[in-house]
């Protein structure tokens, strides 16, 4: 498995990890996150709000998930899980709700130190100074080792790393989502900073598996988003036919080739694509074996360019 660094700080993950938001606590979720540990990855991402209890508010189900799945072979996985958002005031990042949330987590994993804390969301009342500054002496204590913050803006960015070295920074980022390449991405290279795309498949259409919107169940959530609805849905098709034509030539996947051009964006870059399929974490790992030309990557910027993506990333967003 190859390996990349995130950060400064001795972070070192498998390049690719997965994400198991999706994931339902069941059986096969733990044959997945364990074949996926024999498959070669370690790096696996959670969060205290993700998991099916949710809509009752409660947090912790994933992550009781991952704790159980990973037990008894801790040291093997880098576990990542976040804090931050709450169910009725927004996000937070105050010192007394991140040592409640961290205690929290380490009880839902069922483990003595998480490897990878990010703040799921900045908090806009709470200065992030003061933030990473709680973040910091959770390191001192041994509750965590790493620092991270999830889609927060270069100039966070900028003054939490002031604070204490971040280690990694995740944000949506594939091919029909490169806002970060504006500033964020920059930044990051500046500083060292490790970068952890989630959603690199653009939430399953990348994969091509989607061709008409009742594809999608309908309990699915992707169903209120703007890029899967209406004429947006159909023209983003159009360059994913496309993608899918350069896959078959490449002898690879779609989500293969879309995995490989994030790869190739920076050896800093750790996409985390998420799946409840064993064969899907074989396919993906696939990605790490296809090498893109230079003429490859111009062709890949040409048929699907920055900006191609038709509708907003979330709903009720411009």
């Amino acid at each position: 498995m190859l390996k990349r660094k995130l950060g400064h700080e001795g972070l070192e993950v498998s390049a690719l990890g997965l994400g198991t938001m999706m994931m339902p606590n069941n059986e096969e979720s733990v044959r997945t996150l364990q074949g996926a540990l024999d498959l070669g990855v370690t790096l696996f991402d959670t969060a205290d709000l993700y998991g099916e209890e949710y809509a009752q508010q409660k947090f912790g189900g994933n992550e009781k998930l991952v704790g159980r799945a990973l037990k008894g072979r801790r040291e093997e996985a880098v576990i990542a899980t976040k804090f931050g958002i709450t169910h009725t005031q927004g996000s937070k990042g105050d010192p007394a709700y991140i040592k409640k949330s961290v205690d929290a987590s380490l009880f839902h994993l069922g483990i003595d130190y998480i490897d990878l804390y990010y703040q799921h969301r900045v908090d806009p009342n709470t200065p992030i100074e003061e933030t990473v500054g709680t973040m910091a002496d959770l390191v001192k204590e041994g509750k965590i080792r790493y620092i991270g913050l999830s889609e927060a803006s270069a100039e966070q960015i900028r003054r939490a790393h002031a604070v204490h070295p971040i280690s990694a920074v995740e944000t949506e980022y594939s091919l029909w989502s490169r806002e970060v390449e504006d500033d964020v991405l920059p930044l990051l290279n500046e500083l060292g900073i490790g970068f952890v795309p989630y959603s690199p498949l653009g939430r399953g259409f990348l994969t091509g598996q989607i061709k008409k919107f009742d594809d999608l169940p309908e309990d699915d959530y992707r169903r209120h988003f703007p890029r899967f609805q209406g004429e947006n849905f159909n023209k983003n098709l159009e360059v994913i036919l496309l993608i899918e034509k350069l896959a078959a030539q490449k002898g690879c996947t779609s989500a293969q080739l879309g995995l490989a051009w994030l790869l190739a964006q920076g050896d800093h870059i750790v996409p985390i694509p998420g799946t409840k399929r064993l064969e899907r974490v074989r396919e993906n790992l696939g990605a790490l074996q296809i090498s893109l030309s230079e003429a490859e990557l111009q062709e890949i910027e040409r048929i699907s360019p920055k900006g191609f993506a038709a509708g907003s990333r979330y709903p009720g967003r411009v």
